[in-house]
């Protein structure tokens, strides 16, 4: 009796390991990407072309997944994360996630890095529900949750950025000439935009010329140029970083001494102040909702030691001065939150919905009193930033925080 009792307990054994497997390979085949042992993440990054200097964010990124997979992995997946080059081209970006959608058959995507970019793939996705998150733009059009249901930004949009400068300009500066200088896209774009957001009818008066630039172009020296002829005595300057470290330096040569305010995704110091020469632009306005990571308020802070001593051990020919650095770890580990809120659940669906359901997160690249916070109708993830000037060694904090209101 006992051995047939073990013969029939083992039968019902196989059986239900059976199904189970049925069940299992029945739920994978819905779910791309996700096995019993591994969860596949898709990713673009510019490792060459004109904004190769971004390359950083996807290499610390790779570090960052070697690392959580060192440390187990997700629900016991490791976590195989496929970045491929796009060269900062939309038509390879396209290339790029097909393959990753169709034939990686990647769960999702993400951080693709670049507005022009993402637009390219933002309606493939979203008529693919694959979710597209926290995209490497601060483009405000990510806000809109009903056209994009299924991508999400992350940083605060450029359009809400560009409003809290001109506010600032008109508290302080008694008779403003605005001077524009934007790349060519979407991303520069939204900086005139929300110019014309805070000066309403007074525009005309006050924007003394408004000037694009390519990212094809060799320089923008003309323009900076053109842009001290205008008369202007504000300059706002929409680049990535090769070519804001461009301006910084022609600005300097032609001793023209505008209140300068940098797009805040070109203020690296690693990348942008350093190369251009740190000299060169000492008053120099932006914001920040990242530590930086050459300012010595946060030497001995616990979230920025954690990033040292993340950088240290799986990043170590990372640069520590360069901001990227510190906007990769964060956004990864916010990343890292979605997928553990999914618990055992990788479907793109549910993935889409624990990122709309960020609540008040903590994140330790953030400065004080900034949290994660998302819904289904509210794909902006930080909304708040704090003016800065740079000192010629590092950026100064001021002010109190702002939060944007642009949707």
């Amino acid at each position: 009796m006992i051995t047939r009792r073990t013969a029939l307990s083992a039968g019902f054994a196989a059986a239900a390991a059976a199904a189970a497997g049925r069940i299992s390979r029945a739920h994978a085949a819905d779910t791309p990407g996700v096995t019993a042992t591994e969860i596949k993440i898709g990713n673009t990054m510019p490792y060459s072309g004109p904004a190769s200097s971004y390359s950083v964010i996807g290499r610390t990124e790779t570090a960052f997944f070697k690392m959580v997979n060192d440390q187990g992995g997700v629900a016991g997946r490791k976590i195989n994360f496929i970045s491929l080059d796009d060269g900062y081209s939309p038509p390879k970006t396209v290339e790029d996630v097909r393959q990753l959608v169709e034939q990686d058959q990647v769960d999702f995507c993400f951080q693709n890095l670049g507005t022009p970019c993402n637009s390219a793939i933002a309606s493939y996705m979203n008529q693919k529900k694959v979710p597209q998150l926290f995209v490497g733009s601060g483009a405000s059009k990510w806000s809109d949750y009903k056209k994009y249901p299924w991508t999400m930004g992350y940083q605060p949009n450029y359009r809400t950025e560009a409003q809290i400068y001109m506010k600032y300009v008109m508290q302080t500066i008694k008779d403003p000439k605005v001077g524009i200088l934007y790349q060519n896209d979407d991303f520069g774009k939204d900086y005139p935009t929300g110019v014309r957001d805070a000066l309403g009818s007074n525009w005309d008066k006050i924007v003394v010329k408004n000037i694009s630039y390519e990212t094809t172009d060799a320089t923008i020296d003309s323009q900076i140029a053109e842009l001290q002829s205008s008369g202007a005595n504000v300059l706002l300057v929409a680049a990535i970083p090769k070519f804001a470290a461009q301006s910084i330096r022609k600005v300097s040569d032609l001793n023209w001494k505008p209140t300068f305010f940098m797009t805040n995704v070109a203020t690296s110091v690693g990348t942008v102040m350093q190369p251009a020469g740190p000299e060169k632009s000492v008053g120099m306005l932006s914001t920040q909702y990242l530590k930086d990571p050459t300012d010595p308020t946060w030497k001995d802070d616990p979230g920025m030691k954690e990033w040292r001593a993340f950088m240290t051990k799986y990043n170590p020919s990372g640069d520590q001065t360069d901001a990227a650095t510190v906007f990769a770890y964060g956004i990864s580990l916010t990343m890292l939150q979605v997928l553990k809120q999914c618990g055992n659940d990788f479907s793109r669906a549910n993935v889409m919905k624990q990122a709309e359901s960020l609540h008040d997160i903590e994140n330790p690249t953030l400065l004080p009193g900034i949290k994660i916070s998302t819904s289904p109708t509210d794909h902006r993830p930080i909304r708040a930033m704090q003016m800065v000037r740079w000192d010629g060694k590092t950026w100064v904090r001021f002010g109190n925080l702002i939060e944007g209101t642009n949707a």
